[in-house]
């Protein structure tokens, strides 16, 4: 039985009481029984909860009740067996590392497209303007492998903060287009989209929620293989099913998550 509800969610907002933050949300999630990872820094907030569906929605309503995180989105999984070990809430310099000080996502974020809306374009072989779509992949290496949208960009990053430097050298190949960029849940593919707007570039869009949301609404189109996760499931499927039901999450364990990062 599927039984344990994992969830994925990020916001850029301004933090900073992060330390008295920290401890307040370990305590809730543990008291909750919740295992998983949650990152604070002054730029936001990032987590990746799993637990019984109660649990984890009583932790979330609790942190929506801070103004802060209102508004605060979750892409929603499920699993046989609980894909973390431990409850970890860690402080870091970004919630995802880019090394760009410039990037303020809780400034202004860069518009968005939502998933329906991506599969209509794709389906018909460009945007409502008429413009050619350009699927920018901003995950690393070892993620895209396991799976990406049919044609999309790949820069071979092995870390984000590769981002910057890659897309100074490829900006001239989305004269003309609409760049949708994506990523897991949607964190990497906000902060490339600013990225890339300060650098120029036109037409620029991120894909709302990631892949994770893009499976929630409309499956599978236009997208081929899994999506890696960074917990004990591996990766999952376009219908959200897990490839593995592993009982502990080790490899993520190995894994910076502000960064993608292999340790």
């Amino acid at each position: 039985m599927q039984e344990i509800l994992n969830i994925a969610a990020y916001k850029f907002v301004a933090i900073d009481d992060s330390p008295v933050l920290r401890e307040d949300l370990r305590e809730r999630a543990q008291a909750l029984g919740l295992m998983g990872t949650i990152l604070l820094a002054p730029e936001g907030i990032n987590l990746f909860l799993a637990g019984l569906p109660d649990a984890v929605r009583s932790f979330v309503a609790s942190l929506r009740a801070d103004a802060r995180f209102a508004d605060l989105e979750t892409k929603e999984s499920w699993s046989a067996a609980q894909p973390f070990r431990r409850m970890l809430v860690k402080l870091k310099r970004e919630i995802i590392r880019m090394d760009h000080p410039a990037i303020q996502p809780a400034a202004g974020r860069a518009p968005g497209v939502d998933a329906p809306t991506l599969k209509r374009w794709l389906d018909q072989g460009h945007d409502d303007g008429g413009r050619e779509i350009a699927l920018l992949d901003t995950r690393n290496d070892f993620e895209v492998d396991e799976g990406s949208f049919d044609g999309a960009i790949d820069w071979r990053i092995t870390k984000f903060t590769e981002f910057p430097p890659a897309l100074k050298a490829h900006r001239a190949d989305f004269a003309g287009k609409t760049v949708v960029s994506f990523c897991t849940g949607g964190i990497r593919c906000e902060k490339a989209a600013i990225l890339m707007r300060e650098e120029g570039i036109e037409n620029v869009l991120q894909l709302e929620g990631g892949i994770l949301k893009y499976f929630e609404e409309v499956g599978g189109a236009h997208y081929h293989g899994d999506c890696f996760v960074f917990d004990g499931r591996r990766a999952l499927a376009p219908d959200l099913s897990a490839r593995a039901a592993d009982a502990s999450a080790r490899a993520s364990e190995d894994i910076d998550l502000s960064s993608g990062l292999k340790k």
